[in-house]
């Protein structure tokens, strides 16, 4: 009998937990030709999550756990899924049922077709904000158009990846991590399956704009060298442009006679310069800080608790 794990990163999801459970039971009793294994991985809730996943798993077998020992984030959170699960596949979901969890029963019969990486893709975005959904469409946009790998467009973590590609991901070790970015780049044979997306049951987001920008640019970061090459042309351009003017300002001086106009072109010129200077050196100290925290080779997660096994 094939195993199926489901892995379900959770962050102060307190009140979405039953609910999910709920879910997942009817769906893992409806689809008795497999083995489930559910876990649920705390990344360093604030609230009484790890108290409802330890209730869980004392009345369910299906449901493990992993504790860790702080708030690492999201990417760092399913890498610790990765490398616990124990199913021939594994789909990953959010914990506030906006992944529907009857989508799983198309993903399994893709997987049984010979798919190894089964991508959800949303017809709708739920309940979003106008500028939050064309934010994420335009950065979809720009890193498509400045990587070599191929970013699957308005699709997110929720996926069945098989064995094959779960072992791959396991051997991505960086401690600044694009997991959206990694399932592209492993490669394996892929299908989507389109889903509407729900809204959250209960709880808030933990995803502000600002967290969804760091993330953005982990994945720029992560994925091309495109800003350093722009970088590179801005400042050859800036550089011929400045030599074309001191140029023109030579000749009409001595042909002319005409005097140099001084503070307000003086100024526009330097500050222009000066900002170019500054974004060029903010683009290089994004890599170099990279560079920084990976040559740490600190482990990207730490595990205060698991239970993989209802205890005896």
């Amino acid at each position: 009998m094939k195993k199926v794990s489901i892995l379900i990163p959770c962050y102060n999801e307190e009140a979405s937990l039953p609910a999910m459970y709920e879910a997942l039971r009817n769906l893992m009793d409806g689809q008795p030709d497999y083995q489930w294994e559910v876990l649920m991985v705390n990344d360093g809730s604030a609230d009484g999550t790890i108290d409802v996943i330890r209730q869980l798993h004392r009345a369910d077998p299906r449901i493990c756990y992993i504790d860790l020992s702080r708030n690492f984030g999201k990417e760092s959170a399913m890498l610790a899924g990765f490398d616990y699960v124990t199913g021939d596949c594994m789909v990953i979901m959010d914990a506030d049922l906006q992944h529907p969890p009857h989508v799983v029963t198309g993903m399994l019969k893709l997987w049984e077709e010979g798919y190894e990486d089964v991508y959800a893709k949303r017809i709708t975005r739920g309940k979003e904000s106008w500028l939050r959904k064309h934010f994420t469409l335009f950065y979809y946009h720009l890193l498509q158009k400045t990587t070599r790998v191929e970013i699957l467009e308005n699709v997110g973590d929720f996926r069945l990846l098989d064995r094959k590609c779960i072992d791959a991901l396991k051997q991505l070790r960086e401690t600044q991590r694009y997991t959206k970015g990694m399932y592209c780049w492993i490669g394996f044979k892929k299908h989507e399956i389109l889903f509407e997306q729900g809204d959250r049951v209960a709880g808030q987001s933990s995803f502000n704009f600002l967290r969804l920008l760091n993330l953005a640019i982990d994945g720029i970061t992560s994925f091309t060298t495109a800003p350093l090459r722009i970088a590179t042309i801005l400042g050859l351009v800036v550089s011929l442009v400045a030599f074309l003017f001191m140029c023109y300002v030579l000749v009409t001086t001595l042909i002319w006679g005409d005097p140099v106009q001084g503070y307000p072109t003086l100024m526009t010129v330097i500050l222009f310069l000066g900002g170019v200077q500054l974004l060029s050196l903010g683009i290089i100290g994004e890599y170099l800080g990279r560079i920084f925290h990976e040559s740490k080779e600190r482990p990207v997660y730490i595990v205060r608790e698991k239970a993989l096994k209802i205890e005896n």
